[in-house]
C-alpha cells in the first residue's frame, strides 16, 4: 500500500512494516532477527521520528557515531569498538529499509547520497594436510578417560564416522553449514560424488539460490562409509545414536 506524503509512518511502525514484509519474502529467520536488532538500534537512538525527516546527512553522522562514539553491549561484558565489517551490515540492512521505505511511502531514498564503510575482507587461508588429519583424528577419540585402576585410555567417538564425512564434505566443496544441514540423502549421488544444494529457504543456500557440487574420492568414499555404517547400526539391535 502506498501512503501520500502527509501519511507516512513514524519510525517504529514502518520499521515493523518493513519486517512484515521481508518475513513474506521468505528471508531466513536469522536474517529478519539481524534486520530487527540493527534497526532498533537505530531507533533508541533516532526516537520514533517521520522517516521523511532522515536525511543522507542524519544516517552519515549515525554511522559516524556508530564507528566512533557506539559503546557494544557486548554478552561476554567487551567494549571494543564494531568492526568495519559490522558497520558494514548497518548500512546494508538501512539501504535495504529505505529503498523499501521510497516504494512504500512515495519518499527520495537518503541512502544513495551515503557512501557504504569500508572494510577490508580477512584472506582466508587453505588447511594445510596436516591440519586435515589432525581434524579427521579428533573425530574419531574423545578426551583421554581416567580411572583409579586402570592406565588413562581415549574412548572412540560412535560418531566419528559421520563427523569425519561432514569435516571432508565441508573442506571439499565449500558448502555452508546452512546448506550442509539442510540436505538429505537423496541430495547425494553415491555413484558419480554429485552433491545437490536445493533451491530456496528449505535446501540452505544462500539467497535461495542452489546449485550442483562435486566430491572428490576421498570425501566420497567417507560419506557412503558413513551411510553404510548408519544402515548397519539400524538394523542391529543394538543401536548407536548419532
Amino acid at each position: 500500500m502506498n501512503h501520500s506524503h502527509s501519511s507516512i509512518s513514524p519510525l517504529d511502525k514502518a520499521i515493523t512494516s518493513f519486517l512484515y514484509f521481508k518475513l513474506a519474502e521468505g528471508l531466513r529467520d536469522r536474517t529478519i532477527e539481524s534486520y530487527q536488532h540493527i534497526l532498533e538500534q537505530c531507533l533508541e537512538h533516532w526516537g520514533p521520528v517521520n522517516i521523511s525527516t532522515l536525511t543522507s546527512h542524519t544516517i552519515s553522522e549515525y554511522l559516524s557515531w556508530m564507528r566512533n562514539e557506539y559503546v557494544p553491549k557486548r554478552f561476554g561484558g567487551k567494549t571494543h569498538p564494531l568492526s568495519p565489517k559490522t558497520l558494514r551490515n548497518v548500512w546494508i540492512t538501512l539501504s535495504s529499509f529505505f529503498v523499501w521505505a521510497s516504494r512504500e511511502y512515495k519518499i527520495s531514498n537518503p541512502m544513495k547520497e551515503v557512501p557504504p564503510p569500508r572494510f577490508q575482507k580477512t584472506p582466508v587461508h587453505a588447511f594445510k594436510q596436516e591440519d586435515i588429519r589432525a581434524m579427521l583424528k579428533a573425530c574419531v577419540y574423545s578426551k583421554e578417560a581416567h580411572t583409579a585402576f586402570r592406565r588413562p585410555f581415549p574412548l572412540r567417538r560412535a560418531t566419528a564416522k559421520r563427523d569425519q564425512a561432514i569435516l571432508l564434505v565441508l573442506v571439499d566443496s565449500g558448502v555452508r553449514a546452512s546448506e550442509l544441514c539442510a540436505m538429505t540423502i537423496g541430495d547425494f549421488d553415491a555413484k558419480g560424488g554429485k552433491l545437490e544444494i536445493k533451491h530456496g529457504v528449505d535446501g540452505g543456500a544462500k539467497g535461495g539460490k542452489g546449485r550442483v557440487v562435486y566430491l572428490g574420492k576421498v570425501s566420497r568414499q567417507a560419506v557412503w562409509r558413513y551411510l553404510q555404517d548408519r544402515d548397519t547400526r539400524e538394523h542391529s539391535s543394538d543401536i548407536i545414536p548419532t
